[in-house]
């Protein structure tokens, strides 16, 4: 079954992205999950994320198109990437989940794929 292991940071965390003293620590730790996920052919794909405010939002109201810069909702943590794995079942995916770097201090969400149907 597919999983999203989407990745929740901090401002802190994406600050540590381009850090001088923080990135290496921060890629290095990524960068091994990802190997680790490729080493087990749990990985379908995946992505880091530019920083939240480079995001634009948009919504459709009335056949309107309405745009707003930053992203959807302003909260402590936001979207900082995702991985796409494929394996048996949610506790496999809640296993690596738990390995995620961003967890130690972020949030991580497992959410399953939804198949699309042919209509």
């Amino acid at each position: 079954m597919q999983y999203a292991i989407l990745v929740y940071e901090s401002e802190t965390n994406f600050n540590n992205r381009t850090d001088e003293q923080e990135k290496d620590a921060y890629w290095g730790a990524f960068s091994s999950y990802a190997k680790a996920l490729a080493e087990a052919g749990a990985i379908a794909g995946g992505a880091a994320l530019y920083q939240p405010h480079a995001g634009t939002t948009v919504r459709l109201r009335d056949g309107q198109r309405h745009v707003q810069d930053g992203p959807y909702a302003d909260t402590k943590e936001q979207l900082g990437g995702f991985f796409l794995i494929d394996v048996p079942d949610l506790d496999a995916a809640l296993d690596w989940a738990a390995r995620c770097p961003g967890a130690s201090d972020g949030a991580i969400e497992v959410r399953p794929f939804l198949p699309m149907t042919q209509g």
